[in-house]
């Protein structure tokens, strides 16, 4: 097990009504809010008027910014800062799912750096600093109520990156999972494979001594898993959108990646996809991780065979670990299948032709600074095309 530390001050407020309480969780940490939140879902579920009279009634000054939508835009971070600075905004409350929370974290990143923001996402500039910020959830799946990270999209360069930083993880986040059950399948699916490829960056390790981590990944990947089904089916059911929403946070908030090395070689081949076509992120990790997983288990293959025995169930005999292996791969393809996720790139409308300058673009290498991603396997940019290609 590697040496860790690990910083998760976020009041997480979890349960039916907690909605009620943001006006007055937040009162400490501002004098004026800025009110941040996508479309018209958070007004017709409520949860819009529910928010905005808990913070009048606990007297808190706030001005709002709504338009976020999936990946979200840099253009729209950036109106937000110029109208922070306008307003003397000194705190961010997001109300929605990871791209509303995201946007509001840029928001509270670029309030605090005298450049562009967009900077701090090149890495040209250091995450240091940012407004508190809160949340109030509506969709689990990235995480991001409970993250110490953001991923913004810059349409003008057709980029899509992520920043990292203590400095963004939320100060309070309300989870309130009867919101859940009104999302739509679609996002139901997406949400979870966003939420399992959260856990697989971290479970697929070469670090050696990290049963503690391995049996809580394990676990919470089976309980996502078991509970996904029932939502699928019975987008009602509070108490199993209680374990998926749980299971949501957990998977992001890195406890279950203490003490061991990490990948995300899977999100950074799937952000290509997003920037090329705007699909949504959970439905191209659930294409691309299952590939990302048969290109790679080679390098491994006792961490594959254990994950097919714990996880997926897999009962074959241990002499013939190939098959264990495959077995494993095919099972979570299935279940991604009864999730109503595309199996292939075909499906998500990105032709083959894309193929090369998505994996360049990933690695670097499309602008003369190519680097290796990933850590199970360090992947170049022709690893990634032959990946891309067993997405077909």
């Amino acid at each position: 097990m590697e040496n860790f530390q690990i910083c998760t001050p976020t009041n997480l407020v979890f349960g039916k009504g907690t909605q009620h309480q943001i006006g007055e969780l937040i009162k400490p940490y501002g004098k004026k809010v800025l009110l941040h939140y996508g479309g018209g879902s958070v007004k017709k579920i409520g949860l819009y008027d529910d928010t905005v009279n808990s913070l009048k009634k606990a007297g808190v000054d706030f001005v709002e910014l709504g338009g976020v939508v999936p990946n979200p835009r840099l253009s729209l971070v950036q109106e937000g800062i110029k109208l922070c600075k306008a307003e003397g905004v000194d705190f961010i409350l997001a109300i929605g799912g990871g791209s509303a929370i995201d946007s509001a974290k840029a928001i509270a990143a670029g309030m605090c750096y005298d450049g562009d923001v967009w900077d701090l996402f090149e890495g040209i500039a250091p995450l240091t600093k940012a407004l508190p910020m809160a949340t109030v959830l509506t969709i689990p799946a990235a995480g991001s109520e409970m993250s110490n990270s953001a991923v913004v999209s810059n349409e003008e360069k057709g980029r899509k990156y992520g920043i990292g930083g203590d400095c963004i993880r939320p100060v309070v986040s309300i989870v309130n999972p009867e919101y859940f059950t009104t999302l739509p399948k679609n996002q139901i699916a997406n949400g979870v494979a966003d939420i399992l490829s959260h856990m697989f960056e971290r479970y697929f390790t070469h670090t050696k001594n990290c049963d503690v981590t391995d049996r809580m990944l394990e676990a919470v990947i089976k309980s996502v898993m078991k509970y996904a089904l029932v939502v699928i089916n019975d987008p009602s059911n509070y108490e199993a959108w209680a374990e998926v929403g749980l299971g949501g946070i957990i998977a992001h908030n890195n406890w279950l990646g203490i003490g061991r090395q990490q990948d995300w070689a899977s999100h950074n081949m799937e952000h290509e996809l997003s920037a090329y076509n705007d699909i949504a992120h959970g439905a191209g990790l659930a294409v691309v991780t299952p590939a990302w997983m048969k290109y790679v288990y080679k390098e491994n293959i006792g961490m594959f065979v254990q994950f097919a025995v714990n996880v997926m169930g897999v009962s074959h005999s241990h002499r013939e670990p190939e098959a264990l292996v495959q077995e494993g791969i095919a099972r979570l393809e299935e279940f991604f299948g009864k999730m109503g996720l595309a199996q292939t790139l075909g499906e998500l409308n990105i032709p083959e032709s894309a193929f090369e300058d998505m994996a360049k673009k990933a690695t670097g290498a499309y602008f003369g600074q190519e680097r290796g991603i990933g850590s199970f396997k360090k992947l170049m940019w022709q690893d990634v095309v032959e990946i891309y290609k067993l997405c077909r």
